[in-house]
Parts: C-alpha cells; sequence; structure tokens
C-alpha cells in the first residue's frame, strides 16, 4: 500500500504542483506583453489561460498533500523533522498561492478587461513576480528535502 501511496504523491506533485510552477512563473511577463498591446485579443487569451491553469491546478493539487501525509504515516516517518519542515514550506506555499498569488492574478485580469488597463504602470506585474519566485523557491526546498530526507536512513548524500 505505501508504493501506492508514494507514486500518487509523486505523480500528483509532478502533473499539478509543476504545471502550477510554470504557468504562475510565466503569467507576469504575459500579462505585460497584453498590457503593452491591448489590441491583441490572443495575448489577453494567454494571460487568462495561464490563469486558468494556475487556479484549476491549485485546487487538484490538494491531492498531493493528503497522500504525502498518508505515505509519510504507512512509513512512520510523520515526526522526522525533514517532514515537519517540509509539510510546514508546503503549508507557507499553499498561503502564497492562495492570499498572494491567485488574488494578484484576478486583479490584473481585471485590470486588463478593464477600459483603463493601458493607463495602468507596468509594475503591475512585478509584485506578483516575487510571490511566483517565492512560491516555486519554496517548492524547490520541499523537493529538495523530500529526496535528501536529512537525518534518514536512506543513503543520498
Amino acid at each position: 500500500m505505501t508504493g501506492f501511496l508514494l507514486t500518487v504523491h509523486v505523480i500528483g506533485a509532478i502533473l499539478t504542483v509543476g504545471p502550477m510552477a510554470v504557468a504562475t512563473s510565466m503569467f507576469p511577463r504575459a500579462f505585460r506583453s497584453a498590457l503593452s498591446a491591448p489590441q491583441d485579443l490572443r495575448k489577453a487569451g494567454i494571460v487568462s489561460v495561464l490563469a486558468r491553469i494556475t487556479r484549476v491546478y491549485s485546487l487538484i493539487a490538494v491531492v498531493v498533500p493528503i497522500f504525502g501525509v498518508a505515505t509519510a504515516a504507512s512509513l512512520g516517518v510523520l515526526t522526522d523533522t525533514w517532514l515537519i519542515i517540509s509539510m510546514a514550506l508546503t503549508v507557507i506555499a499553499a498561503a502564497v498561492l492562495i492570499g498572494l498569488i491567485l488574488p494578484g492574478q484576478r486583479r490584473l485580469l481585471d485590470l486588463l478587461i478593464s477600459p483603463d488597463a493601458a493607463d495602468e504602470p507596468g509594475r503591475s506585474s512585478s509584485q506578483p513576480a516575487v510571490y511566483v519566485g517565492i512560491f516555486n523557491l519554496l517548492w524547490v526546498v520541499v523537493v529538495t528535502l523530500m529526496i535528501y530526507r536529512p537525518g534518514s536512513t536512506t543513503g543520498v548524500s
């Protein structure tokens, strides 16, 4: 059963967190491009699709920590420091996504739709880019902890 839980956890992470990381990273540049060419509806469509990918995949990604905790319980490592830190960083990444990135994307999409969007300064997309950097860096640290498992007996070093 542990193998199944771990497989779903890893595949879920790859198929949900990966696309979210890419879509959130592409969003600020796509927004700036769409803002500079308000007549190009294709560019606005790209921004909308990137926001939708982030939103939808963030909902599906809930399976990742659920299966992660189930896997950890099955392996008896729920109290290991590396896992506790990974879970805390995952909560922080989720908070950055839910509290900063998703509302920021919504706000920028609204700016793009409004007739005054062309008058808005380009800096509007710089703040979300910072949040995206933090979000993706948190995932890099979590994945590193999941692979190296400091203090465990996996033999990876």
